[in-house]
């Protein structure tokens, strides 16, 4: 999966600095890539740009007939180039990699929490606060529930892990006793 990653990395740094300088536009891009690689995520899209028989001109028709958002130039231009070069299906990562350097600028990270019991409000802020301070970030939390966890919180921070659920308890117990 990395390898796919450092294939969209220069489409993503490329598109960062044609529009970084530009007011809300980082926002407009983050949201308009993360709906292009929604669709091109999606298996029959997948299925219907491999078709080897359909040109440049009949896959963009088709890719871009499905995205709500209206196309700007530069948003014509990427997808022109990304089919040209047969990336087109590599917007998923093209949409992270945008993400991560807009984070970057901005001092902030997305914080993947994963706990054993839905976490609102209060708790979740307080878990927020608590992050941010340890990690030196402004974070912005994506919450999904694991109950293979059985309790306790596994936060990704970038390249970072957090681990304190009892499931990483009970594992380090295991690997302690074993040895």
């Amino acid at each position: 999966m990395a390898e796919l990653s450092t294939i969209a990395r220069p489409y993503a740094e490329a598109l960062f600095e044609a529009v970084r300088q530009e007011q809300g536009a980082l926002e407009q891009w983050a949201a308009l890539l993360s709906e292009m690689a929604q669709v091109a995520d999606l298996p029959d899209v997948r299925e219907a740009l491999a078709t080897p028989t359909l040109n440049n001109t009949q896959r963009f028709e088709i890719f871009s007939g499905l995205l709500k958002t209206p196309l700007n130039d530069k948003a014509r231009n990427l997808l022109n180039l990304l089919i040209a070069n047969g990336r087109l299906l590599l917007l998923p990562q093209v949409a992270e990699q945008f993400d991560l350097l807009k984070h970057k600028q901005e001092g902030s990270a997305v914080a993947r929490i994963s706990s054993a019991f839905p976490l609102q409000g209060n708790e979740l802020n307080q878990l927020v606060a608590a992050l941010e301070k340890k990690f030196g970030l402004k974070l912005e939390p994506e919450v999904t529930v694991d109950t293979d966890l059985i309790g306790g919180v596994r936060v990704v921070v970038g390249d970072q892990v957090l681990d304190t659920s009892v499931q990483a308890r009970l594992a380090r117990m295991r690997d302690t006793l074993a040895a």
